[in-house]
């Protein structure tokens, strides 16, 4: 690996860049880059835990977070953690990270950034949107048999997608420049969830929910770390 954690050698397809806070890492962070590798034919996907996240100002500290994403990858051959977005100073741009990677890179390689529908709904919000696309295509989380990846309506966002969409069934060859649909089945879990239930669990339901939703050993430092207001508790069953 690299001082950042990226796969070294492992340059030889498209790389995907799956960003988020990871407050905490779960298990449909995990499918997203498992469907991305083999849909698209990824030779990686470098998790990019965001530093200071602008949009999500209330958030873990980033070193527990970044702590979590390395125990929920391990065994995973072509998953790593990126700490640029730790490291850098200030809020975290996504536009400033690619162009970091471009820098470094070069502008051949394709990259492919990984998102859910719900967040390409919002990317107008994102600082430079339009550029982003310049930098890196977009690879978009779908439920089978969506259509249209959010972009169904009207106005410039719409039109946008509509722009830079690829044929189904293709995979990304240039460095950018197109937004992929990535078939996947929808996984009932959010980190909003995870966090009530480790303040909450208390049924042999709502624990065996959460050994469902996290990978053991996230579940085993949520609570030696006393993370999201829970008490130690005994380790995760296996």
């Amino acid at each position: 690996m690299t001082s950042n954690g990226a796969l070294e050698g492992a340059t030889t397809g498209p790389i995907g860049l799956l960003g988020g806070t990871f407050d905490p890492i779960h298990v449909a962070h995990l499918q997203l880059a498992r469907t991305a590798i083999a849909h698209l034919g990824l030779a990686q996907v470098r998790f990019l835990p965001a530093g200071q996240p602008w949009q999500k100002p209330d958030v873990s500290p980033a070193a527990a977070r970044a702590d979590m994403v390395e125990l929920a990858l391990h065994g995973e051959s072509r998953m790593s953690i990126d700490r640029r977005e730790i490291d850098r100073p200030g809020p975290t741009y996504t536009i400033d990270t690619l162009r970091e990677l471009r820098a470094e890179l070069g502008a051949d390689v394709a990259l492919v950034l990984l998102l859910g529908d719900d967040q390409l709904q919002r990317f107008d919000s994102w600082r430079e949107w339009r550029a982003i696309i310049e930098l890196t295509h977009l690879g978009v989380a779908a439920r089978p048999g969506d259509a249209a990846m959010a972009d169904a309506g009207h106005g410039e966002l719409a039109d946008w997608l509509r722009a830079h969409r690829a044929p189904p069934g293709s995979a990304p060859r240039a460095a950018g420049g197109s937004i992929f649909r990535i078939p996947m089945a929808p996984i009932d879990c959010s980190a909003t969830e995870i966090r009530h239930l480790v303040r909450a669990a208390a049924t042999p339901q709502e624990l065996d929910r959460l050994a469902r939703l996290l990978p053991a050993a996230v579940l085993d430092y949520i609570r030696l770390h006393r993370l999201y207001g829970t008490d130690p508790a005994p380790a995760s069953p296996g």
